[in-house]
């Protein structure tokens, strides 16, 4: 989920920005340091929204930086269990696809990518044994967050597509096409069906 999570922290403006005004070489300096930033309790760091306050830099003799207390707001994307999440394949194993979430990439093992026996074939993509549905790179998923670590202080985030109403968005739109033909042949039969009761005469 996204979140906007306010922060007060020293941030440690380095020499090559002191020409700038404070609050912008504040706001320079946590570009620099948050991107690609993830942590454990904030999330993953998607942008800085604003700098809200600057107070007065410190001096560390041996450091020549300076160390401003700050007060920020960050856009933050912090994965939940059961969440879920459209993505892009963005590469195939012969193991399962990882996914790039936009803030992250996610892993889903070839046992989850589909209902059905999955394998890997020579053009470097997936396929069901039964439906014939392929995965490759470059489709749109929607999946679900099963497992979440944190081992080595890296994020590590496992996926599923094998529950209804996920995986390809393609796949997806089929469903739902051959769930409303479904729907729609049972209520004509239906309908039918009390018209030949209605028509029979009493004797």
């Amino acid at each position: 989920m996204f979140y906007l999570t306010e922060v007060e922290d020293y941030i440690r403006v380095e020499p090559k920005l002191f020409g700038l005004p404070t609050i912008e070489s504040v706001e320079q300096q946590l570009k620099e340091t948050y991107t690609d930033y993830y942590d454990k309790e904030i999330g993953k760091v998607v942008m800085i929204i604003e700098v809200k306050e600057v107070g007065e830099g410190v001096i560390i003799p041996g450091d020549g930086a300076t160390y401003y207390r700050s007060r920020f707001k960050l856009l933050v994307w912090r994965p939940e269990l059961q969440e879920l999440a459209y993505g892009i394949v963005s590469e195939i194993t012969n193991f399962g696809a990882f996914i790039d979430l936009g803030s992250t990439k996610g892993m889903i093992h070839i046992s989850q990518t589909m209902d059905d026996y999955v394998s890997f074939n020579k053009s470097n993509s997936l396929i069901g044994k039964a439906s014939k549905r392929t995965l490759k790179q470059g489709d749109l998923c929607l999946a679900r967050i099963v497992a979440i670590s944190h081992k080595g202080g890296e994020l590590k985030i496992g996926l599923t597509m094998r529950q209804p109403g996920l995986g390809k968005l393609d796949w997806i739109k089929e469903d739902a096409a051959k769930k409303t033909k479904a729907e729609k042949k049972a209520a004509s039969d239906e309908e039918k069906a009390a018209k030949g009761k209605g028509g029979k005469k009493k004797k």
